[in-house]
């Protein structure tokens, strides 16, 4: 059977004015290389969340490539995407884990998947127009930033173990971030990992006696979901994601389009039905939920190759690197300092995205209707607000994204009836 791709010109050399296109690529051996490029932009942050949340990384890196190839499948190698590990998920997860273990937490991802890929589909048949009525800037804006802040009080007590280590490994985020150009200074954040766990590593903070005891190579570690109507608070938990998922995902298609200078919208419904079936497997398989990466954007706009081949060896990559336990024990060796430096920033970033969605969309923050949309919302997720309702638990992220959807539409409503929203 023919490969999907047709060679850009010698398949050597890329004009000035030129981008290797989804359907093209490069000699194998310079596809490789771009491939390559592709894992270790999207490495940092996707280690990092088994890491966070205590799942095998290994079986996360297992998962990522899969999702990553099945996502190619489904969106018919025309939109090229890594799938690497969703930040957006950990406020639930922790919560989930803490009160059930790691079997009930992913749960919580199956049910966001599946509901991701339902939306996908209804994307796919309608568009995407009844997602701007339900979720304006202001309220998704909101959303994602309450997620990000959520997770403050976890990026403290990680910092507060190893405070040195979190400083240098901070400090080093900072400075690769603004120090170094183009493809480097995008991987600010395994750069800053890459220093900290050195400097861990000199104080004395890294046991490797797990590394030398795990084999070379084998099957990472599975673990199987609950589900238990019991658990139904811990779902509701975990809903207030999906409208994350949904922004990534149409944020990385206007990205791509922007630089291909394409109209990808009508494979917005395909993305996320993809990443929703990627990121139920993950779940099945006790791996940790997929996203699109913003990093792999970089590199595409650094190198101008977007060819849909590089993805491909860069999801075989992952798989490999998941069938080898000793590869995931090193990376369980990331000690806590290290991690309480790289989440704050990470955190940070994650809150600040949501703020991004509110300038890139230009909301108006003199009309009252979006001040106390984000202003309530971002307090009851940050503070981390808790009803109880019978055995059901409603914790912060729920609360502030019922509130952020229930005030911008009741005073949108009343100010068009009385006439005041100017």
């Amino acid at each position: 059977m023919a490969l999907p791709w047709t060679l850009h010109g010698d398949g050597k050399n890329v004009g000035s004015t030129e981008i290797v296109a989804p359907e093209e690529r490069l000699t194998w051996l310079r596809t490789i290389g771009f491939g390559s490029q592709h894992v270790v932009a999207m490495f940092g942050a996707t280690f990092l969340v088994p890491l966070i949340t205590g799942f095998p990384p290994a079986t996360t890196l297992l998962f990522s490539g899969i999702g990553t190839l099945l996502f190619l499948l489904i969106t018919a190698n025309r939109l090229p995407s890594y799938l690497g590990s969703s930040f957006a998920f950990l406020a639930p997860i922790s919560a989930a884990t803490a009160s059930g273990g790691p079997s009930v937490a992913l749960g919580g991802i199956i049910v966001v998947g599946a509901l991701l890929a339902v939306i996908g589909i209804v994307v796919h048949l309608t568009g995407t127009g009844w997602i701007d009525v339900v979720l304006p800037p202001v309220v998704s804006g909101a959303i994602v930033a309450l997620i990000g802040f959520n997770l403050a009080p976890a990026a403290r007590d990680n910092f507060t173990e190893a405070p040195v280590v979190a400083i240098i490994t901070l400090l080093a985020i900072i400075l690769a971030a603004v120090f170094f150009r183009g493809f480097l200074g995008r991987l600010s954040i395994i750069i800053g990992v890459l220093v900290g766990y050195a400097a861990a590593v000199i104080a004395g903070q890294v046991n490797f006696d797990a590394v030398g005891d795990a084999a070379w190579v084998g099957l990472p570690e599975f673990t199987t979901p609950t589900f238990s109507s019991d658990n139904l608070g811990v779902y509701l938990m975990f809903l207030p994601v999906v409208l994350a998922l949904v922004a990534e995902n149409v944020g990385h298609i206007k990205g791509v389009g922007q630089l291909t200078n394409r109209n990808l919208d009508g494979l917005t419904g395909r993305a996320l039905f993809a990443d929703g079936l990627a990121t139920v497997l993950s779940g099945l398989g006790g791996g940790s939920p997929t996203t699109t990466y913003g990093e792999n954007i970089g590199v595409m706009a650094a190198t101008r190759v977007f060819s849909t081949a590089a993805y491909w060896v860069a999801g075989i990559v992952a798989i490999l690197l998941g069938l080898s336990p000793k590869f995931g024990a090193l990376i369980n060796t990331v000690p806590p300092g290290v991690l309480g430096g790289v989440t704050t920033a990470l955190y940070g970033l994650i809150g600040i995205i949501g703020v991004r969605i509110w300038v890139e969309n230009r909301v108006d923050f003199s009309k009252p209707k979006n001040q106390l949309t984000a202003g309530v919302a971002l307090i009851m997720g940050i503070a981390d607000f808790t009803i109880n309702l019978g055995q059901l638990t409603f914790s912060g992220i729920v609360l502030g994204t019922v509130a952020a959807i229930v005030v911008y539409h009741l005073m949108n409503s009343i100010a068009r009836w009385r006439g005041t929203d100017q």
